[in-house]
């Protein structure tokens, strides 16, 4: 059974809004490189999807845009030609290598994580809560920043019960941000 790997960037107040930590540089978009080409396919709710396809989705022309620098060049070509699930009940259709995901949330997934390979990467804020919820997340990656938001969404808000995790990794970062890694305790993959 390949593992559900949940990974996302969180201040250290817990927000994890997108744009409430450091702006991106050389280190981190190595590591989200890294990230992602540890997954077979990656899960996303339709907020991500359609937020990672606005800045990351290759244009027509074959040419990156002028705002991208040379170090993001290889996650934007992770990411866009990586295999994507959409989990949405809104949207009728998805292109992007991805293909939607409906019906019970709990089952759909599992059906993907029996599929062979290396694992599954999810990122976001809703949907990472349902499946932790679900007890379905096998491994939590997060990428620390040294930044106080005092605002936004928090990692894991509403959570229903209480999970304990065991840190297996952990990485400075010149910048002061610290990648963590934790496996559920009682999952018994440590």
């Amino acid at each position: 059974m390949r593992p559900l790997r949940y990974s996302i960037n969180v201040t250290l107040d817990g927000c994890c809004h997108h744009e409430a930590g450091l702006p991106p540089d050389e280190e981190s978009m190595r590591y989200w490189t890294a990230e992602m080409e540890r997954a077979d396919a990656l899960l996303f709710g339709r907020v991500t999807y359609e937020m990672m396809e606005s800045a990351w989705r290759q244009p027509a022309t074959g040419t990156w845009p002028d705002w991208m620098d040379e170090w993001q060049i290889p996650f934007a070509e992770t990411i866009d030609r990586a295999k994507k699930y959409v989990v949405s009940s809104t949207l009728s259709g998805v292109d992007w290598n991805a293909e939607l995901v409906r019906g019970d949330l709990g089952q759909a997934v599992q059906r993907l994580k029996q599929e062979p390979g290396e694992g599954l990467f999810v990122g976001g804020v809703t949907l990472p809560l349902a499946l932790a919820d679900l007890g379905l997340i096998d491994e939590y990656a997060f990428l620390v920043q040294p930044v106080l938001a005092g605002h936004g969404p928090t990692l894991l808000a509403g959570l229903r019960e209480r999970i304990q995790l065991e840190l297996v990794d952990r990485q400075a970062f010149r910048s002061g941000a610290v990648a963590l890694r934790y496996r559920p305790a009682s999952n018994g993959l440590t």
